[in-house]
């Protein structure tokens, strides 16, 4: 009697458009037993509409139960290389300040010799241009310490978009630099790439800084060091 009651119920469950997960989640038949009982049975429209709805919920439901482990194990082995890479480079020594300070300026420093009236310029400065906070901090210890620029002589001047706090923008790079105010020069405010739709608005929520340095030896100095870092590089290829 118990066997029958229960086919019932599950009869009336499944004319309702019930699925077998659903009948056997409340009912506890396997679904063998419920493939064997439902074998011959034809559903109403209303019924069948049901378990399509519950198909394409499920199937939604499984693809994105599948999405979030893919990035959660994404997550987990961008944080596993992150850390084996860091963890390579330990200390920095003073040589390998020398090699990267010159491959930041060989990367994003004007390099080009400056004429007037077809003629070369005989002063030149060191001037680097960037909006990361760490290559810009690691550029300033450079200068002071493998170039032995004084601080007081080394220059800022912020690059900054009209809707860029220029006081909240300064303290930042303040902090960066851990150089004195004085070192600062007038900013320079430029159009918005948002405005002209190819910028996000907050992409560069401090702008970019330039750095640079008024002394024309120094200036050939760090050339001359970007060519023995390049002739060195073809040596070892």
């Amino acid at each position: 009697m118990r066997v029958r009651g229960e086919r019932d119920k599950a009869f009336q469950l499944r004319i309702l458009g019930y699925s077998y997960n659903e009948i056997r989640a409340k009912l506890g038949t396997p679904k063998s037993t419920l493939r064997t009982w439902f074998a011959d049975i034809v559903l109403s429209d209303k019924a069948n509409n049901r378990l399509k709805t519950r198909i394409r919920e499920g199937s939604y439901k499984g693809l994105l139960k599948r999405s979030k482990m893919q990035t959660h194990l994404a997550r987990q082995r961008a944080a596993k290389f992150r850390e084996e890479g860091e963890k390579r480079i330990s200390k920095l020594s003073s040589d390998d300040l020398l090699i990267i300070g010159t491959t930041l300026y060989w990367a994003e420093g004007y390099k080009r010799l400056q004429r007037r009236f077809g003629r070369e310029l005989t002063a030149h400065a060191i001037s680097f241009l960037n909006s990361d906070p760490e290559a810009i901090r690691i550029f300033v210890k450079f200068l002071t310490d493998i170039l032995q620029v004084p601080a007081q002589k080394i220059r800022l001047c912020m690059r900054l978009y009209p809707h860029i706090n220029e006081t909240e923008a300064k303290r930042y790079w303040l902090k960066i630099t851990d150089l004195s105010a004085d070192c600062f020069r007038k900013s320079t405010f430029l159009v918005t790439g948002a405005s002209k739709g190819k910028r996000p608005f907050n992409r560069l929520p401090y702008g970019t800084m330039q750095v640079y340095v008024n002394d024309t030896n120094k200036f050939h100095y760090l050339l001359g060091l970007i060519n023995g870092l390049i002739n060195g590089v073809k040596k070892d290829l």
